[in-house]
């Protein structure tokens, strides 16, 4: 099956996502109508369950994945379907069962826990484009999406960058490809991302879209009060 329009999006980070971010997303949708929603990861933050020191004054991790389970519900009923691609944070629970010798048996899947209906979730993605080229969608390989779309022999997309919304072409004697980083939807001044307030480069909000095969950055540009300007640019 080939798609004509594809909404790339990623790094939403629930509950630490941008207050405005499913407003855009929205209109992305009613503008745009994709044949289909690939979501590069990090749909949850889980800051609770990371591998590094948690902040105290954040909620528990129960506390925090039942805030997250309704966002996931609002997301859903925007994008009743949807790819999920696994990522460092949809991982988490599942690296930290392994390091700890809990059989998989007693974890649910993903999709059981956040209580979701027809989300698909898959480690990596290979689709047909419609101008009949294959794009491979990851959640973040390297932090130049060129290197991981000439490995791959194909376009490719990823999120996980948070900094990085780009675009990079190259080519060999048969085609054109490209390589898209889509940045993030998240709040950086949620204090889930307190460790990244003094750094001098900051987060890119939007996400991407690929028609007939060809690339397009859609930023969600925000005022001088980090409010969204309700509209797509």
């Amino acid at each position: 099956m080939s798609y004509k329009s594809i909404l790339c999006i990623s790094d939403l980070h629930i509950p630490a996502h941008h207050p405005q971010a499913f407003d855009f997303l929205k209109l992305l949708k009613k503008t745009l109508k994709p044949d289909l929603i690939v979501n590069g990861g990090d749909e949850l933050d889980k800051h609770a369950l990371s591998m590094h020191d948690s902040d105290p004054d954040l909620p528990s991790a129960g506390g925090k994945l039942d805030k997250a389970k309704e966002y996931v519900k609002e997301l859903e009923s925007i994008f009743p379907k949807l790819i999920e691609v696994d990522s460092n944070h949809s991982s988490m629970i599942y690296r930290r069962a392994l390091k700890h010798g809990l059989p998989r048996a007693y974890l649910k899947e993903y999709g059981d826990f956040l209580e979701t209906k027809k989300w698909k979730w898959v480690d990596d993605l290979t689709l047909t484009m419609s101008n009949g080229q294959r794009c491979f969608f990851t959640h973040g390989r390297s932090a130049d999406v060129l290197k991981v779309s000439q490995t791959m022999g194909m376009s490719a997309v990823q999120g996980h960058y948070h900094t990085k919304f780009v675009i990079s072409w190259w080519a060999n004697p048969d085609n054109l490809f490209f390589g898209m980083n889509v940045g993030c939807l998240i709040d950086q001044k949620s204090m889930a991302f307190n460790y990244a307030k003094n750094f001098r480069t900051r987060f890119i909000i939007g996400c991407g879209i690929i028609i007939n095969g060809i690339p397009r950055l859609l930023p969600m540009v925000l005022n001088e009060k980090g409010d969204w300007i309700g509209k797509i640019v």
